[in-house]
């Protein structure tokens, strides 16, 4: 395939989406060219969006985000033999060495060589191609949609935050936060067999879905007093895991109140501030965990396999749709304060 260009959607600064056309990439012989057909916006695409970095990733050139996505294979390099042209595929979006301690322990996402699809200076998909490592492109099964398989991503997340979390069953579990993150994290801890499971947020909208998706209670912060409520429902005790997804301070703060003797934080949103202050002498007497999620590793499989069998839902978080010519809108949608929203994905045809 000649050299060409393609279509995408760069951000130049804050507040400022211009639809050019770049060169497309041309696959190694290890890659596949992947033509994009669905990428979600991601709460880290705001960040750059709105301020131009996210903590120590900082853009210094025009770039293009978007990194949950999902397409078609339209080529493959000379040494692939897993895949084939034609082949839908999700596209996991952190590429590692492969070479490192944490590669070779199998936790590759704490490589500090990851390129990551638009964490600068890498640039992600909102364009047309992607050239990507082929054993990071997953086959989606048949019927599943490519929105579906855009999904896979945060997905990947909330599974790998009940591993960290180490969900099960006889566990009760609390969500702060139900967001695209907080909803999807919420199934996977509802797979692994915990009950009860508590739903927080602010929006009526998110908190009457949380209760669609299998939240046993759902607690709007908007009109109640979460922690209260928790030791009301608990009777005082605690939840044993309490998941922050929602990347706000308060709710960071609350886990630590919300959290039973002996319990575990998994702190997975993606704070607007670098620092913050914890009820550290709580968090000692209670002797509990504090787990940070940085993105996941070894998710995708079973992620892939949860959508396939019915036990996840994520095609109904998609409530608004956008084209590629429309990335500019869509993200100054997605940095409103429009009500009923959940995921905003990019199609393209």
């Amino acid at each position: 395939m000649a050299a060409k260009t393609m279509k995408a959607a760069l951000l130049h600064k804050p507040g400022d989406v211009r639809i050019e056309r770049v060169p497309r990439p041309e696959p190694g012989p290890d890659d596949v060219l992947v033509r994009v057909k669905a990428v979600g916006i991601c709460g880290s695409d705001m960040h750059f969006y709105r301020t131009g970095r996210l903590g120590s990733f900082v853009m210094k050139k025009p770039l293009i985000l978007g990194h949950e996505c999902a397409g078609e294979v339209a080529q493959v390099g000379k040494h692939v033999r897993t895949l084939k042209k034609g082949t839908p595929v999700a596209v996991e979006p952190g590429f590692p060495c492969r070479l490192c301690e944490h590669c070779k322990s199998g936790r590759y996402n704490l490589c500090s060589d990851v390129r990551f699809l638009a964490a600068p200076p890498v640039d992600g998909a909102f364009c047309e191609y992607l050239a990507v490592p082929a054993d990071f492109a997953f086959p989606l099964p048949k019927g599943m949609t490519f929105e579906e398989g855009a999904l896979i991503e945060p997905l990947a997340v909330g599974m790998h935050a009940c591993t960290l979390g180490n969900v099960r069953p006889g566990k009760s579990a609390a969500v702060l936060g139900a967001g695209p993150i907080g909803l999807v994290t919420l199934q996977a801890a509802k797979v692994r067999g915990a009950a009860p499971i508590l739903a927080v947020d602010m929006d009526g909208f998110r908190l009457a879905k949380a209760r669609e998706l299998g939240a046993d209670l759902a607690i709007n912060a908007s009109r109640t007093d979460p922690l209260a409520e928790l030791a009301d429902i608990t009777e005082g005790r605690g939840v044993d895991i309490v998941f922050e997804t929602a990347g706000a301070v308060l709710a960071t703060q609350q886990t630590v109140g919300a959290v039973a003797r002996g319990g575990t934080i998994v702190w997975v949103g993606m704070l607007p501030e670098d620092r913050f202050s914890i009820d550290v002498m709580e968090f000692i007497c209670k002797e509990a965990e504090i787990k940070g999620v940085f993105r996941y590793a070894n998710a995708y499989p079973p992620s892939i396999a949860m959508v396939a069998s019915g036990r996840v839902h994520v095609k109904s978080l998609v409530t608004h749709r956008f084209t590629l010519d429309q990335a500019p809108k869509a993200l100054a949608f997605a940095a409103s304060k429009a009500k009923n929203r959940i995921k905003i994905m990019i199609r393209m045809p």
